[in-house]
């Protein structure tokens, strides 16, 4: 979820972070560094999370009997 308590702790959702390429971030407190660091200014920015995509429905198990009226 996006605004669950415990978020992992990671520069590319921290609000003092700007993403530069892949895998690194300009911290304006810390200067260039990599996604996976975090620091104890840590402050988590909801808006930078990219929730992940739903998996698609299987409705192979269905007959058209189960849609029919």
């Amino acid at each position: 979820m996006l605004f669950r308590k415990k978020i992992e702790r990671s520069c590319a959702y921290c609000v003092h972070g700007t993403c530069l390429e892949d895998d690194t971030v300009l911290c304006c407190k810390k200067g260039v560094r990599t996604v996976t660091d975090k620091c104890f200014r840590f402050k988590y920015d909801p808006c930078k999370r990219i929730p992940l995509k739903a998996k698609p429905m299987d409705f192979s198990k269905y007959d058209n009997e189960d849609y029919s009226l």
